[in-house]
C-alpha cells in the first residue's frame, strides 16, 4: 500500500498566525488559526509591526496545537511547507524562520509555497482539479485570473492594476464608517439595498483581463463627499449594493470571457472575497447552465488559513522542490516563478 504523506503547513503572511496538518494533499487532519482581527480592528488596518510581534507569541503555540490536535508528532511529518511570499515581509519571516528551524531539529524537507497557490489549493481540500482550470481570486491584496494546465503550474493572465477588490472594499466601508475588515460588513449591507446608483466599471482595453477598482473607489467616495457638501443623504445600503454590483459585474464577466476563451473545465474561485455572498451568487448563477465545473471553497478556507498552504506544498513536496536553509522572506514573490519550466 502507498504511505500517506503528511505535510505540515505554517502560514503568517498577513496577519493570522496558522498552523495546518494535511494527508495526502487532500484530507484536513489539523486546522490551527490564531487571528489578529481584534487588535487591528482600532487602526482600521494591519499594522504590520503589531502583525509580526502577535506571530512571534503565537507561532509555537499553533505548531504545537496543530500536531495535538492530529495527534502526531514531528516524526511522522514528511515535510513542512511554508509560505515564502508573498506578503508583509516581517510577517512572512516569522513563519519562514519557524518552519526553517522545525526542519533543522527534525532532519525533514522544508517546502516554499506561495500564498495565492496556497489559496487556489484551499478547493483541492474540496474537490480534485480536473485541468485544464481557471482560478479567480480575489483577495485584500490580490486580484487574478490564473489559468492551470497541470499541478503547480500558474499562468497570470489577468491582474489588478492598481486596488485590488478587497482593498477596494475596506476604503469604501472606512468611508462608509464601517469597522475593519470591511468587505463582510458591505456584503450584508448590500442585501439589504438597491443598486440605485451609477458607479463607474473598468473594462480597460478590449481583450484585457486586467482589473482596476481605483476608480469605483474613488467614485464611491466623491459620491459620499458631494452629497454631504450639498446636505443630502445617500442611503448606504443602496451605495453599498451599488458598489457591490459594480465589483462583481466585472468580476464575473472577465472570468466568463477567460473561461470561455481558454476552453476550461473547471472555475476555482479563492481569497478572501470568495466568501463574499453576492460574488458566489452571481458566479453560480452565470455558470448554473453550463459544463464548466464551479468550484468555492467553504468560509473557513477562503480566508488566510495553513490548510491551504499545506496543500499546495503536498503537490511541491511531490514534485520533489525542495528550499535549502537559507530560505527567505519575499513579499513580491510572483506565482509564475513556480513553474517547471522558469
Amino acid at each position: 500500500m502507498k504511505k500517506d504523506i503528511y505535510i505540515l503547513g505554517i502560514e503568517t503572511s498577513c496577519d493570522e498566525t496558522a498552523a495546518a496538518i494535511v494527508k495526502n494533499g487532500r484530507e484536513i487532519v489539523a486546522n490551527v488559526v490564531a487571528s489578529q482581527i481584534e487588535s487591528h480592528k482600532r487602526f482600521g488596518g494591519v499594522v504590520p509591526e503589531i502583525a509580526s510581534r502577535h506571530h512571534v507569541e503565537q507561532i509555537t503555540i499553533v505548531i504545537e496545537e496543530a500536531l495535538r490536535r492530529a495527534d502526531l508528532t514531528m516524526e511522522t511529518i514528511d515535510g513542512i511547507a511554508v509560505t515564502e511570499g508573498p506578503g508583509l515581509v516581517g510577517a512572512l519571516l516569522i513563519g519562514v524562520n519557524a518552519a526553517k528551524a522545525l526542519a533543522f531539529a527534525s532532519q525533514k524537507p522544508l517546502v516554499p509555497v506561495h500564498h495565492i497557490a496556497g489559496h487556489i489549493y484551499a478547493n483541492r481540500l474540496v474537490t480534485e482539479f480536473t485541468f485544464p482550470l481557471l482560478a479567480l481570486v480575489v483577495s485584500g491584496g490580490h486580484t487574478e485570473l490564473v489559468y492551470m494546465k497541470e499541478h503547480g503550474h500558474y499562468e497570470v493572465i489577468g491582474e489588478t492594476r492598481d486596488d485590488a477588490a478587497g482593498e477596494a472594499y475596506d476604503k469604501v466601508a472606512r468611508t462608509l464608517h464601517m469597522p475593519y475588515p470591511g468587505g463582510p460588513h458591505i456584503d450584508r449591507l448590500a442585501h439589504e439595498g438597491k443598486p440605485t446608483i451609477d458607479l463607474p466599471r473598468a473594462w480597460l482595453e478590449e481583450g484585457s483581463y486586467d482589473f482596476s477598482f481605483s476608480g469605483l473607489k474613488s467614485a464611491v467616495i466623491n459620491t459620499v463627499h458631494n452629497a454631504e457638501q450639498r446636505g443630502e443623504t445617500i442611503a448606504p445600503e443602496d451605495l453599498a449594493a451599488s458598489f457591490q454590483a459594480s465589483v462583481v459585474d466585472v468580476l464575473v464577466r472577465k472570468t466568463q470571457r477567460a473561461v470561455a476563451e481558454y476552453g476550461v473545465k473547471q472555475l476555482l474561485v479563492a481569497g478572501g472575497v470568495a466568501a463574499n455572498k453576492g460574488l458566489r451568487g452571481a458566479l453560480e448563477a452565470a455558470f448554473a447552465n453550463t459544463a464548466v465545473e464551479l468550484v468555492i471553497p467553504p468560509l473557513s478556507l477562503c480566508t488566510d488559513n495553513a490548510a491551504m498552504i499545506a496543500a499546495a506544498g503536498s503537490i511541491m513536496y511531490e514534485k520533489g522542490v525542495r528550499a535549502d536553509l537559507d530560505l527567505n522572506a519575499i513579499p513580491g514573490l510572483e506565482i509564475e516563478t513556480y513553474n517547471d519550466d522558469e
